[in-house]
């Protein structure tokens, strides 16, 4: 049953800023909407605007590296996704979610709920790590849940796609209890 305590605590807390948030682009609260690769529409073609490069309104590689050279001239930490100060930097206002679609190869294969739990515990980032460092990645997993649903090292260090996996099988097991705050 100790396995079980550690499921319903797995991220039993609100989407919570990165601690490098005060030097990255890294999501600071469930409201900020972070814009990172594989995203689409208009607040991807107001970034590319503000870096001088083509406007085509998809996150790709090319705005990716446009971004992370950005983050690095203006002393943030470069990790390729425009989060509220990152977004401050670029001079834009905050974007709505209307202005962007989360369009990301594997998002589509990731149930609804889901990914409303990770807009809500993290904005969509799976770089998020809480203030206290407890929770971690893009479902603000524990590292103890992390690895008793099979996960090694960091979840905020994990592929996006791992993350998706793991929360899945989280959600399969115990459905939404793991995410009182936003699984409701």
């Amino acid at each position: 049953m100790a396995v079980c305590a550690a499921l319903l605590c797995a991220a039993a807390v609100p989407a919570l800023a990165d601690p490098g948030a005060s030097a990255s682009g890294g999501a600071s609260a469930s409201s900020d909407i972070v814009v990172k690769r594989g995203d689409r529409g208009s607040a991807v073609r107001s970034i590319q605007h503000q870096l001088g490069i083509p406007e085509d309104g998809v996150f790709g590689p090319q705005t990716e590296r446009a971004v992370k050279r950005f983050q690095r001239r203006h002393d943030l930490v470069p990790d390729g996704i425009v989060g509220p100060l990152t977004r401050g930097a670029l001079g834009l206002k905050p974007f709505s979610a209307r202005s962007l679609r989360r369009t990301g190869g594997h998002s589509a294969r990731v149930p609804a709920v889901l990914r409303r739990i990770a807009e809500c515990e993290s904005g969509g980032n799976p770089r998020a790590i809480s203030p206290g460092g407890t929770y971690r990645g893009k479902y603000q997993f524990s590292r103890e849940t992390w690895h008793n649903l099979g996960g090694s090292g960091d979840p905020a260090d994990a592929p996006e796609w791992l993350q998706d996996r793991l929360a899945l099988k989280l959600y399969r097991q115990s459905g939404t209890s793991p995410w009182p705050n936003c699984g409701g």
